[in-house]
């Protein structure tokens, strides 16, 4: 067997075993099961003797055995159809379907259960991102825009930043979630046919029985008007959401990587781990570095998802069957994956004080330009006179700073010297001093985040204590 790396390296147990070949083929007996059940309840004669049969047989996979038939039948549903009653020594699953009502319900159940598995992943992530956020909440350090240094924030409010991101994308799931529709029993083209011909054209029968067979699927809504597939727009969705999921993470751990190559924060770094081959000084945020992987993945699975909506050939076709069969799970491997990556970072991660507060101490005088300019010109000072003449000094004191003119920031005596802000030193240190304590609304801001994912929490305290597994 060719291995699939997303499954083997990165997936947990719980997504391998809801699409793996036997998981997928245990559903799918368990739905025929139900099917039969319900046929039975509603005046078909389905012998009880042969649906116990089948539930004892349900367990007995054996893929190749299975794929010895499909290699004579060139269909896999027949094969597994066949599979199914030679184990069981009857014929009675799959009346009155096709072959969609089988794959296309037990496709969308294997999303639906993942769907929720990776819920509980995004609520135990929140709750790490507020761990942190409170934890780091008043350490100022230099916040970066285009990565150059720009004003002070602190830790904390700069992982809540991060993190509201990820609780916007988990609304967005939960509306995919709460509106996810299943296709139900609908036959050939969608018309339920063959259902009304078993029932003697008893439509309420009919109904009846799809009303059974949703409510074992635990799905919350059915299609009424499909055709032989439910539309592929709905996979579309499901992956938007998955990869809206992965990029609050993938771009907290893109900033990251960042303070790590400037020694403010890491990743963490596990006893007996290596860096590099080459280099043993190197400690590389090499699970960082995986999540913004496991992003470009998904971002290539959503292409592959948008190629499939709004194709479809009048009530439907499988040319999209080659395209779902990778997308779909690979998509819910590389998710998972990259939230068993993620909650280790939160849980492993740390910050480096000295180096954060010195970085801050050399950046201080040009983080407070805009508090001096406002200062300027809340005493009189025109705004742009105010920004011409900062930004003059600034510009002087950073190239002599890179050519080694100086060795220290002397912005703030340059200002003082300047006629045109009319600021004095002692003002000056006092945009300096209060600079180096205050962050603006950051611990607020900050707050308002936690406050959010405290009542998360509360309402799903089992998924908020969930702990990663370990990781390569």
């Amino acid at each position: 067997m060719i291995p699939n790396v997303l499954a083997e390296r990165y997936a947990s147990p719980a997504l391998q075993a809801i699409w793996s070949a036997e998981g997928r083929i245990v559903l799918e007996r368990e739905f025929w099961i139900a099917v039969m059940k319900a046929q039975r309840d509603l005046g078909l004669d389905v012998p009880a003797e042969a649906i116990a049969a089948y539930e004892k047989a349900k367990d007995s996979v054996d893929p190749a055995s299975i794929m010895a038939r499909e290699k004579i039948t060139r269909h896999d549903v027949k094969a597994r159809i066949e599979e199914f009653n030679d184990l069981a020594g009857h014929e009675q699953v799959h009346k009155g379907m096709t072959s969609r009502d089988l794959t296309e319900n037990v496709e969308q159940l294997q999303v639906y259960r993942s769907l929720l598995i990776i819920r509980d992943k995004t609520v135990a992530t929140l709750r790490r991102f507020r761990e942190r956020s409170e934890q780091w909440s008043d350490l100022i350090l230099t916040a970066r825009t285009h990565n150059v240094a720009a004003q002070p924030t602190t830790l904390g409010k700069r992982i809540a930043m991060f993190g509201e991101e990820l609780l916007s994308s988990l609304q967005a799931l939960d509306a995919v979630i709460a509106n996810y529709s299943v296709r139900g029993l609908k036959g050939a083209v969608g018309t339920q046919m063959d259902q009304l011909s078993l029932f003697e054209g008893d439509a309420g029968k009919v109904a009846d029985l799809e009303k059974r067979v949703v409510a074992h699927l635990g799905m919350p809504a059915v299609w009424t008007n499909v055709g032989q597939v439910y539309p592929r727009s709905l996979d579309f969705r499901v992956v938007a959401a998955l990869t809206d999921l992965c990029s609050g993470p993938s771009s907290f751990c893109k900033t990251l990587r960042l303070m790590a190559g400037n020694e403010t924060a890491s990743e963490g770094f596990a006893p007996g781990q290596t860096g590099s081959s080459a280099m043993p000084h190197k400690m590389n945020s090499r699970s960082c570095e995986r999540v913004n992987g496991f992003h470009v993945i998904l971002k290539g699975y959503l292409a592959m998802a948008a190629g499939l909506a709004g194709d479809q050939w009048n009530e439907g076709d499988v040319s999209c069957s080659v395209v779902r069969r990778i997308m779909l799970p690979d998509s819910f491997y590389t998710i998972d994956g990259m939230f068993e990556t993620f909650l280790t970072v939160l849980d492993q991660m740390d910050a480096y004080e000295a180096v954060i507060d010195a970085e801050t101490a050399h950046y201080l005088p040009f983080l407070m330009t805009t508090t001096i300019m406002m200062e300027a010109v809340k005493s009189g000072v025109g705004r742009e006179t105010a920004h011409k003449a900062i930004k003059e000094h600034a510009v002087a004191t950073v190239n002599d700073l890179r050519l080694g003119v100086i060795d220290r920031n002397d912005l703030v005596e340059r200002l003082a010297d300047d006629s045109r802000l009319g600021l004095s030193r002692d003002a000056l240190d006092a945009i300096l001093a209060k600079g180096d304590s205050e962050s603006g609304a950051a611990k607020a801001q900050i707050g308002a985040f936690a406050a959010a994912v405290g009542k998360l929490e509360a309402a799903s305290p089992q998924a908020a204590a969930y702990g990663p597994g370990s990781i390569l």
